[in-house]
């Protein structure tokens, strides 16, 4: 479980990536948003102006998503790749994983929660899977438990960004 103090911990990439949706949304998508409100305020009677509310309602998701981004950036801790020890796995490193069973190759990036994308193949360290690799070697196995059972995967790379 997360503590509110805790750090963010992000790569250069995610640090950026969070940073240009904070700017997109507090320089972009507030003037928008004011404009979307302003006209539906033409409209007249608010009670039942359904632009209105719609547009009042995507203010305060907004708004609720600028106040996360703040935070977190103010939390941020930006792991370096280029810095990594590249001898054992760590947040920021990406990894070639050789699944035991089906003997398929993948690749991943060890990241922290707030960048973790599996269409990305980003995995966060506190994932099952990241809990296992963080500390390892190649040539080491570690044993994962998924919704189909355990599967073993070999580490056969670390690599950086």
């Amino acid at each position: 479980m997360s503590n509110a103090n805790d750090e963010v911990i992000l790569t250069k990439e995610g640090l950026a990536k969070l940073q240009a949706e904070l700017d997109d949304l507090k320089y972009v998508k507030r003037k928008e948003l004011a404009a979307r409100i302003k006209l539906a305020i033409s409209y007249g009677d608010l009670k039942e102006n359904s632009e209105y509310h719609s547009a009042k309602n995507d203010q305060s998701f907004m708004e609720t998503r600028i106040i996360v981004l703040e935070k977190m950036l103010n939390k941020a801790k930006v792991v370096d790749s280029d810095d990594l020890d590249h001898s054992t796995i760590q947040v920021g490193a990406v990894v070639v994983l050789n699944d035991i069973e089906f003997a398929e190759e993948m690749e991943y990036q060890i990241v922290g929660p707030a960048e973790a994308d599996v269409m990305e193949n980003k995995i966060s360290y506190e994932s099952p899977l990241g809990k296992a690799l963080v500390g390892k070697k190649v040539g080491d196995v570690v044993s994962v438990e998924a919704p189909v059972g355990v599967v073993k995967y070999e580490v056969l790379q670390i690599k950086g960004i």
